[in-house]
């Protein structure tokens, strides 16, 4: 029930979704009047494992730890809840970020040696993709966080992207050794000398996407502004695209001639299509939608979260760190 579009954008996207993936099964958390139709009306029953009624929405201005503590009715923690007692496999949600990391947290619990979950995503990059973490789950860090997060990162890579040795960049102001405040400059200590990990050194925010690294390691306030910045550039520049073909009717004639081109740009750079952050570190697969996302969006996050059910990603995740934090 969370998101700006909920609950249509969810059970759409889900449709969509079971399009590509005709053996997935659902579990809708939400209240039963309003989502059973929609549910019906696309067709979905035949995937559908349970419809669990819910009569509690956690909205964005609720605080985490008050989701925690009056909301446990709603879609959001009972949908968690499924994932911690083993009735289901991952959570996807569109709704309010800090009480799904919140919830997650205290239910799930994070993997023995890690000490915070990040929230990862992947970019596109002038050559293929790369991970970046933490996009806003820890506004504040600790050095221990930042290894955590590389690690996390270098294991992510590994299993989703096929990257055998990943390369860990620290974003940070400047890439020359002396630039950066005290936390960066301790942290790239550290990692330098973190015998796991494969360090590059410091990366600049026009670095993200050349592919220079294969994971980029930042606070989640950094990196939930670099991640903002991307999505408002990347609008921008649609509408400017947009604008400029609807100019005269040259432009016009030019659109038709180049709408090829056009559409195998925008299937490869749409933030729809990269939409579905991770919540990396916990005891299970929970997947963080846009709260703005459209049906092609939450299609998406479903695919992230059933690809990573698919690799047994958090098996793996918890068997490396075991190696890592022995």
């Amino acid at each position: 029930m969370g998101g700006d579009f909920a609950p249509d954008s969810c059970i759409n996207g889900a449709f969509l979704f079971s399009k590509k993936n005709p053996k997935a099964k659902f579990a809708f958390f939400g209240d039963k009047k309003k989502i059973l139709p929609l549910i019906e009306k696309k067709k979905l029953i035949n995937q559908t494992d349970s419809i669990v009624n819910t009569n509690q929405i956690i909205t964005n201005d609720i605080k985490p730890i008050d989701a925690l503590r009056k909301f446990k009715n709603s879609s959001m923690f009972k949908a968690i809840a499924s994932v911690n007692s083993g009735h289901t496999n991952a959570v996807v949600s569109s709704g309010n970020t800090g009480a799904l990391m919140v919830i997650s947290m205290i239910l799930m619990k994070t993997i023995n040696g890690i000490s915070r979950p990040a929230i990862a995503s992947m970019f596109p990059t002038k050559k293929s993709e790369i991970v970046m973490l933490d996009l806003g789950a820890n506004i504040e860090c600790e050095i221990k966080n930042m290894i955590d997060f590389a690690i996390m990162g270098k294991i992510f890579s590994k299993t989703v992207l096929g990257i055998n040795k990943p390369k860990i960049g620290l974003l940070n102001v400047g890439s020359e050794i002396l630039k950066g405040n005290n936390q960066v400059q301790k942290a790239a200590k550290r990692l330098k000398e973190e015998k796991n990990i494969d360090f590059y050194g410091f990366v600049e925010g026009n670095d993200i996407t050349t592919g220079l690294v294969d994971v980029v390691v930042t606070d989640g306030f950094t990196g939930n502004i670099a991640l903002k910045t991307a999505e408002g550039v990347s609008e921008l520049y649609t509408e400017y695209l947009k604008n400029s073909f609807k100019d005269n009717l040259y432009s016009k004639f030019a659109f038709l001639i180049s709408l090829p081109v056009l559409k195998s740009l925008w299937n490869r750079v749409q933030p729809a299509k990269y939409n579905g952050a991770m919540f990396l570190g916990l005891n299970g697969i929970v997947v963080k939608s846009h709260g703005r996302s459209d049906a092609n969006g939450f299609s998406s996050a479903l695919s992230v979260a059933y690809e990573m059910c698919e690799n047994n990603f958090n098996e793996k995740i918890i068997l490396d760190a075991k190696k890592i934090f022995k």
